[in-house]
């Protein structure tokens, strides 16, 4: 543990603080030679690990690798595939053939 006056620690009171944070160290301030305070790293808590973090926060509700909905319910699809069929015909009207590259 170091020994600093107290004009000295109060002229390099960051750049102190800075050292005692990331080296841990220590000083002790003096005023006429004797101590009256010293400078001293906090206690650091230990960081909660992330593993577990969420541990009974979500529920599992039904077949969850089960489709949300049957198949015949996707009308969406069945929307796209007609989307692109369409698509199709029109590249090949147009003497394009769909899904290459163009030059």
């Amino acid at each position: 543990m170091a020994n600093i006056p107290a004009t000295e620690f109060k002229a390099k009171c960051l750049e102190l603080m800075d050292r005692v944070a990331e080296r841990r160290e220590s000083f002790v301030i003096t005023k006429r030679g004797k101590p009256v305070a010293k400078l001293v790293p906090m206690d650091r808590e230990p960081k909660d690990s992330i593993c577990g973090w969420l541990r009974g926060e979500a529920w599992e509700r039904g077949d969850i690798v089960a489709p949300a909905v049957s198949p015949a319910e996707w009308d969406v699809l069945k929307e796209w595939d007609g989307l692109n069929a369409a698509r199709r015909a029109r590249g090949r009207r147009r003497g394009r053939k769909t899904g290459g590259k163009r030059k």
